[in-house]
């Protein structure tokens, strides 16, 4: 589906033109009062980064490496890892279902699904501390003084599930210097905002730090509740508020620990969905809604949504951690560095499953029957030190995670009357077609499935259909070490090596606490309830001759129990209890050398190997053969269990500096290549976890930084990514089976036949961001500062899939702000809008659960007019406006 780049708007032109035209007023001649209130200028090759956890200057690092200031991250808005996307040329970050369920990838790798016994392929480190997730580290993020975004596989120094990269989150840290701030921010949609720190010393050894956020605002989308029982009618709100302390404790110029704890809750709704395309069924749910159940007509901008069921979020996090650095009198002055943490994230959240207005499927927001939670412990120690010609480093990592789920599914009073007519129009047709005219009654098909189960009709499918807990428990211990030898004054020899261990074990409960009537009744004898039903469909059936009889019962029951038996119907997974354990041992590292031509230029190349682990699907799991490899069945599966993931690396790269250190010009060409690639694929009833062989990804990052001496204030930041990343072209499997490739072991077209060969979802070929920042004096004491930043993504498939209905076209998001203060700083008023042009895009298109009916065919080789498939979609952000005022005092 194509949807709308670019479409100015008036509020937005006005806005803009404003703040252009404020933009355009500044006097080339400035005081020298104004000169001196400036904060020191300093060269951008001065920027310190610790992406080999040392302290070093960007330009000397041979890692792909966009950093982001305090100043930038300000100017672009960003309080979140998905704000963060629209700086970083190649970083994409999505949600789903719930923005507990968030997704971050680089040059278009990660983790695709939303299923949390998949662990993440970008890190996200706050502060030194690994969250487990990418959406344990979705949040407010604090005070930052910047956030460094690495590009590859990085499992060296910041260990497994690095293998697409790293976000490091690096916040302020208490200091000797009393002070503090305040923010408070107006805009749209009901948009309000505050904020506060305050630091202090406290004696001579201590320094005491604290951070607060209240942040809320009105949903983005509007909901039609149909009946309900929902009765909010927005969606995509924010409400949230986080506070976070820290202790620093110095004796003298060899020791400090910063203690550091934080807490954040967040009571919300999300997220509903759009529909893309309008299919087949959607008449039904709308009859059974009572009026509209869908989109009369698909319209997934309008931001109308149908959902009869609440989306409730509540998201609570909290955590401690102690980060302690000691300059030892060991080997010249080597420096330990500990950092201990411990962590707890849990989410709760209510999901109406069909996406429409009438009451067919349902999750309740409560913890007993939707909830996800992780417990984290985690240790590291390293000891850093150099010689004249060695900087070498040596440590270890352990970390205890607990993961417990709770998932259900309740039947709502429209499941029954939609499936049974799905199915039976569809049976009764075919067998019709397959006898004299007339000789079945296809006559009201809401009723098909309870004749089959030989139930009364509204009893086969109600209440609390499935109620599953997953308790998973990881012990990673790795050891690590990366050396530089500067083997002479231009050439520095990187060596870098990780050997991690991992232990998982998971233990599942499976309960069916509705009593699976329907299914459990059918499966006590399939042939004879499906004829049973034929029968009474079929006045002369006992006429035919029973080899017809079993003909026709043969041919349609394997659909019919599969319908019935769909995984929270089953009643084969009722009372089921399962162990699993897996065990990895891994060895990965790096190899890197850089040489330094002159002080304006460093060209490196590396080779690295990074390494995702593997795990378990933790949802049912059911197939054909009662393996995960299987096709469309009812068997449970108990081995859900898929292998670790791995990737060799390769880079050429460059980093130029010119113009006195204000202009920086970097470029890397990179080859990448994954194995046994980790894909979750939801298939419209349930998530599947494949192992794609291979998928390559090979490109160039480009970035450049310049800060103009002609003009003075401005500064230019921007990159490019290009990156083809791709599935290899032949995928084992029956899903992978396409046209004309069917067989008597794959005899129908597989549901991601469109993978082999194909681009990675999620992977848009181009990416870029620029920004451009002027800070002019507009009168004597009076500083203005303006931002404009742009990113740029070519078109890309939202579905794993790759159905062509969830395709992206090529988009742009541009965000502004302008702002006015004294010289001294000590107080600004901001004007600002992000997306401002209001550009539409999906952020991840999805089969509509249950309305999928059709063939993985595209809709146009159906019919256009009348797609059998119905696709729904998560949407980005719309445009919203504010007024921000800061005070630092």
């Amino acid at each position: 589906m194509q949807h709308k780049q670019l479409q100015p708007k008036p509020l937005a032109l006005a806005l803009l033109a404003a703040m252009i035209s404020m933009a355009a007023m500044p006097t080339l001649a400035q005081d020298s009062a104004t000169q001196d209130a400036k904060q020191e200028a300093k060269t951008l090759d001065t920027i310190v980064v610790t992406a080999q956890k040392r302290e070093e200057a960007l330009q000397d690092v041979p890692i792909t490496i966009n950093v982001l200031s305090q100043e930038a991250l300000q100017d672009a808005g960003v309080h979140d890892i998905k704000d963060l996307q629209v700086l970083v040329p190649g970083l994409t970050v999505t949600s789903t279902q719930s923005e507990a369920i968030t997704t971050a990838r680089i040059r278009g790798i990660g983790t695709v699904g939303d299923n949390v016994g998949l662990e993440s392929s970008v890190g996200v480190v706050i502060d030194g501390v690994y969250r487990p997730r990418n959406s344990v580290g979705f949040g407010d993020l604090g005070e930052l003084q910047r956030i460094e975004v690495l590009k590859g596989p990085q499992g060296t120094v910041f260990g497994k599930n690095t293998s697409a990269g790293v976000i490091n989150i690096v916040t302020k840290r208490p200091s000797f210097v009393r002070g503090g701030d305040a923010e408070f921010t107006l805009g749209t949609p009901g948009a309000i905002g505050f904020s506060g720190s305050f630091n202090t010393p406290v004696g001579e050894n201590n320094a005491f730090r604290i951070y607060a956020a209240k942040r809320s605002r009105d949903g983005f989308m509007n909901v039609r509740t149909g009946a309900g029982p929902r009765l909010n009618r927005a969606d995509a709100d924010q409400d949230y508020h986080t506070v976070r302390a820290q202790w620093l404790f110095t004796n003298n110029d060899n020791f400090d620990i910063n203690f550091a704890a934080d807490y954040t809750k967040r009571d919300e709704n999300c997220c509903a969905a759009v529909t893309l395309v309008r299919g087949a069924p959607s008449p039904l749910i709308d009859a059974l809604a009572g009026g509209a159940g869908l989109a009369p007509v698909a319209d997934p901008f309008a931001r109308v949504a149908y959902s009869n069921r609440d989306t409730t979020q509540k998201i609570e996090e909290k955590g401690v951690s102690a980060e302690a650095n000691w300059t030892t009198p060991w080997l010249g002055g080597a420096t330990l560095t500990s950092i201990t943490a411990a962590r707890d994230w849990n989410v709760v959240n209510g999901l109406d499953f069909d996406y429409s207005a009438a009451d067919i499927l349902y999750r309740q927001g409560t913890k007993d029957e939707s909830f996800a939670g992780f417990k984290q412990f985690s240790q590291e120690l390293r000891l850093t030190g150099a010689t004249e010609n060695l900087d070498w480093m040596v440590g270890m990592f352990y970390a205890d995670e607990d993961l417990d789920r709770n998932e259900s599914y309740r039947f709502g009073s429209a499941y029954e009357p939609y499936l049974s007519t799905l199915v039976g129009q569809k049976v009764l047709a075919g067998v019709q077609a397959k006898l004299p005219p007339g000789w079945v009654n296809q006559a009201n098909p809401a009723t098909f499935l309870s004749q089959v189960s030989g139930k009364p009709y509204g009893t086969n499918y109600t209440g609390l259909g499935a109620l599953d807990n997953y308790k998973q428990n990881a012990k990673s211990l790795a050891l690590f070490t990366n050396n530089t030898w500067h083997a002479t004054e231009a050439l520095d020899l990187t060596l870098g090596l990780r050997y991690t261990q991992e232990n998982k074990t998971l233990d599942s409960r499976y309960r069916n606490p509705n009593g699976s009537i329907g299914c459990g009744n059918t499966l006590a004898n399939p042939g004879g309830r499906v004829g049973a039903a034929l029968a009474a469909r079929i006045p002369n059936f006992g006429l035919l001759p029973p080899a017809t009889q079993a003909a026709l019962i043969g041919a349609v029951a394997p659909d019919i129990v599969g319908f019935m038996c769909l995984p929270w119907a089953n009643a084969l997974h009722n009372g089921r209890s399962t162990h699993q354990e897996r065990d990895e041992s891994e060895w990965t590292g790096t190899l890197k050398a850089a040489y330094r031509w002159n002080p304006q230029v460093m060209t490196y190349a590396s080779a690295a190997r990074g390494y995702k682990a593997g795990g378990f699907n933790l949802d049912r799991v059911q197939s054909s053969n009662g393996l995960s490899s299987g096709g469309a069945g009812i068997a449970p599966v108990n081995d859900t269990s898929f292998p670790g993931e791995f990737v060799d690396s390769y880079e050429l790269g460059a980093k130029t500096t010119w113009a006195g250190g204000n202009l920086l010009l970097n470029a890397t060409l990179f080859h990448q290549t994954f194995s046994d690639f980790q894909l979750n694929s939801f298939l419209g009833t349930s998530f599947v976890v494949r192992s794609i062989p291979e998928v390559t990804s090979r490109g160039v990052d480009t970035e450049i930084q310049w800060k103009l001496a002609a003009i003075e204030g401005l500064m230019l930041q921007g990159g490019l990514t290009y990156a083809k990343t791709e599935n290899g072209n032949s995928i084992p499997g029956c899903d992978f089976v396409g046209p004309g490739q069917t067989t008597a072991a794959c005899p129908s077209i597989g549901a991601l036949y469109k993978l082999p060969g194909s681009q990675v979802s999620f992977a848009p070929e181009v990416s870029a961001s620029a920004a451009v920042t002027y800070e002019w004096a507009l009168d004597e004491g009076v500083l203005a500062r303006f931002n404009i930043g742009a990113k740029y993504m070519s078109e890309f498939n939202t579905g794993s899939d790759l159905d062509v209905e969830k395709q992206q076209s090529a988009y742009t998001v541009v965000n502004a702000r302008i702002g006015v203060g004294p010289s001294d700083r000590s107080w600004s008023v901001e004007l600002w809008a992000l997306n401002i042009f209001d550009t539409e895009y999906v952020q991840v298109g999805f089969d509509g659960p249950l309305q999928a009916v059709g063939t993985p065919l595209p809709n146009a080789q159906h019919t256009a007019a009348d797609p059998l498939n119905t696709y729904n979609g998560f949407l980005g952000a719309p445009a919203t406006y504010g007024v921000t005022f800061r005070k630092r005092f």
